[in-house]
């Protein structure tokens, strides 16, 4: 009888959702403050509100399985006022008006706040945060993969002050492991996944001081292959710190920009290639060869797509470059074959350099390609035996505001002049940055500039020429195995504990070896029924 009543109320609500959207294929693009009819009505809102309460009743049904996998997307500067922005602009490229759309992190049950600051520093950086989050310790600024007893720049302050990260832990559990990223692979983010080092900038050897080189201190390139060898999806960035200086790229041999960095001579890529000979490894450097692979077949992936960062997504060429939601679709389909299951890191690391350039369209269009890999990930897993979080290091001095009406394109201007020098204002803005511009001694007039361009650099309060980091929480959104564990307001390197108790991995397993670790089997009415639970709950949000 339960099998039969929510079946005939989810095809009752499957039905309503097709009269509906029939009903919204001819509705005009809501413009200005016009209000969609339905909204004028308090039953819409009470409705909405009353699905939203069962679905949040359900979460009452907690999911304890051992997380077997574990997906950990981290959206470098990526801020809650960045992720409200990005929301608006993927609803708005939807064709409706923003406010009301979902992105696919916005659906995970469980949130929680983190704190970021780094333990010298208020408003932190991005290598301080990916010790605490990826290590389980807070840690200076400047520094990746070592405890805040290591001093920034000084190599003597290394030995002995070295930290692990979960992805090292995963490893040594016999699980696969998975780095992927938009920027250099040797950049703050990843690099706290697997190296040790007092400055986060010593990509190679070739930016490192002599004395910390003479002292026996590694690169960061270098400590990508040696420290944990056979990481089995490695994706970015960063050809030229790999190849011995003056080494022309693969891509662009004439320009002297892009050759190799590397002092010591070494070619780190074909050392690699010869190394992995005998397993199934592939290195590639372009969109083609990556796609061209066949994930069952293949064990190990090398891949490096550009000298530096990758372009952003509004700038990459599509023939060539592969996007961010392309690339975990490949680190997914090679990870998932491990019986024991993975660990994957995947950064979204240009919105930071958006922001910090003042290039609000190109942070949040980082964004909304983030978001579409979430969802990608999404299809290719599932919540039962995976957990997977989101969230970010830090946020930025990036805001948006000025009274602006309900579907106002993003990058649009506020709907008044400024009551001081008359002149409009974009509603986004930054605290500070490039974009504080001044003409003929006054602010800059926006209406005769092309404020919508790609690059276009929000005004800014302060002139800097790059714009900084933000010192408030940023946000945490979970589901999966344990999901409900991301609670409240947390410090930062609370997070990587969370996925190793949930993963069964590190110190706290003692939990995995109990019989009530894993949850009795569920009936199979149960099972049905929770089933048609899901299904109802997919129709509700297709309304």
């Amino acid at each position: 009888m339960a099998h039969r009543n929510v079946y005939s109320v989810t095809v009752g609500i499957l039905l309503s959702c097709s009269v509906m959207a029939l009903g919204v294929q001819g509705k005009p693009k809501i413009v200005g403050a016009v209000v969609p009819e339905e909204e004028k009505n308090p039953a819409f809102w009470n409705s909405w509100a009353q699905r939203s309460l069962q679905q949040a009743l359900q979460l009452q049904q907690l999911n304890r399985n051992v997380a077997k996998n574990v997906i950990f997307f981290l959206g470098d500067g990526m801020g809650i006022p960045t992720v409200t922005a990005a929301r608006i602009l993927k609803g708005q490229l939807n064709g409706q008006s923003g406010e009301e759309y979902q992105m696919e992190m916005d659906k995970f049950p469980y949130v929680a706040l983190s704190k970021t600051y780094n333990t010298d520093a208020q408003v932190p950086d991005s290598a301080g945060t990916a010790t605490a989050y990826l290590c389980g310790i807070k840690a200076n600024e400047g520094t990746v993969g070592v405890s805040a007893a290591a001093t920034k720049s000084q190599c003597n302050t290394t030995q002995g002050n070295e930290v692990t990260s979960i992805l090292r832990w995963a490893k040594d559990a016999g699980k696969s492991v998975g780095i992927v990223t938009t920027t250099r692979i040797n950049h703050a983010t990843p690099s706290a996944a697997y190296a040790h080092c007092v400055d986060r900038d010593w990509f190679s050897d070739g930016e490192m001081p002599q004395e910390a080189l003479d002292a026996g201190c590694k690169d960061i390139a270098r400590q990508l292959f040696e420290n944990i060898p056979e990481i089995n999806v490695i994706m970015g960035g960063g050809r030229k710190y790999m190849y011995p200086k003056d080494t022309p790229d693969v891509e662009y041999p004439n320009e002297k920009a892009h050759y190799g960095t590397r002092r010591d001579g070494r070619s780190l890529v074909n050392e690699w290639k010869e190394r992995m000979k005998d397993k199934r490894a592939h290195y590639v450097w372009n969109k083609n060869d990556l796609l061209s692979l066949n994930p069952s077949k293949v064990d190990y992936i090398l891949g490096l797509f550009e000298p530096y960062d990758l372009p952003f997504d509004l700038e990459r060429n599509k023939e060539t470059e592969p996007s961010l939601t392309e690339m975990v679709d490949v680190a997914l389909k090679v990870l998932k074959k491990n019986l024991n299951g993975f660990f994957l890191l995947v950064e979204g690391g240009r919105i930071d350099h958006g922001h910090h350039d003042g290039k609000a369209k190109q942070a949040l269009h980082e964004t909304v390609e983030m978001d579409r890999a979430i969802g990608r990930a999404g299809l290719l897993t599932s919540t039962h035996d995976t957990l997977t979080i989101v969230t970010a290091d830090h946020s930025h001095v990036f805001n948006f505001g000025g009274y602006t009406q309900r579907g106002n394109n993003i990058f649009g201007l506020a709907p008044m002049l400024s009551d001081i020098d008359q002149k409009p204002f974009t509603s986004i803005l930054y605290g500070n940055g490039p974009g504080f511009k001044v003409v003929n001694g006054v602010r800059e007039n926006v209406s005769t500039v092309d404020y919508q361009q790609n690059n276009y650099q929000a005004q800014s309060a302060v002139p800097l020429r790059y714009e900084t980091h933000g010192g408030e929480d940023v946000a945490i959104f979970a589901k999966g195995p344990l999901a409900h564990l991301f609670h409240g307001v947390q410090e930062q390197n609370y997070i990587p504990h969370v996925l190793a108790y949930a993963a069964c991995l590190g110190q706290n397993r003692e939990h995995c070896l109990s019989a009530s670790a894993a949850p009795p089997a569920p009936r199979p009415a149960a099972t049905a029924v929770s089933t048609l639970a899901a299904a109802l709950t997919l129709a509700w949000m297709q309304c």
